[in-house]
């Protein structure tokens, strides 16, 4: 019985670690770019179009998620790593307030904006079904990778693939 116990552990760790030498993006399958317009927590506007030319992070998010309260950290590491380069971080908070967004920032510094997609028409338009959903997009403004679900975006491997789309 142990021997069997231990083969399948054997087994699930080979597994799991397959799984995590795969890249985490995936290409985004998506046809075109779907546009981004919203407003922040303070009432500036931000539009996916003012940051061509810098490779942009789109989180959609909410409070109550969870995974996407885990995953900020490391958004905001990533960020601080690449902030002396073409990057950017969109942070899209999916039907909620102003209010709830902002008493979420202060219980972290973040150095990015909390968008509001109180309607939750962007998030649609972008696919974001599922939260964490995190979109790597391109210089040239075209979305390139998709993740979804929560992700530490500051691991080697995973600022490589970010630092790939700088060039």
């Amino acid at each position: 019985m142990h021997r069997r116990q231990f083969l399948l552990a054997s087994l699930l760790l080979a597994a799991a670690g397959r799984a995590a030498a795969q890249p985490a993006l995936k290409p985004w399958a998506g046809v075109i770019t779907p546009p981004l317009e919203l407003s922040d927590t303070e009432g500036k506007t931000h539009r996916l179009a003012d940051y061509r030319g810098k490779t942009v992070l789109v989180n959609f998010w909410a409070t109550w998620c969870e995974p996407c309260r885990e995953e900020m950290p490391s958004i905001e590491r990533l960020r601080t790593q690449l902030q002396r380069r073409p990057f950017a971080v969109l942070a899209v908070n999916v039907g909620q307030s102003a209010e709830a967004a902002r008493a979420f920032a202060k219980t972290m510094p973040l150095g990015f904006p909390l968008l509001l997609d109180r309607d939750m028409r962007t998030s649609r338009a972008w696919g974001a079904r599922v939260l964490p959903a995190t979109f790597l997009i391109g210089p040239d403004g075209v979305a390139r990778y998709s993740y979804f679900g929560e992700l530490d975006w500051s691991k080697p491997e995973v600022r490589a693939e970010v630092e790939k789309l700088m060039r």
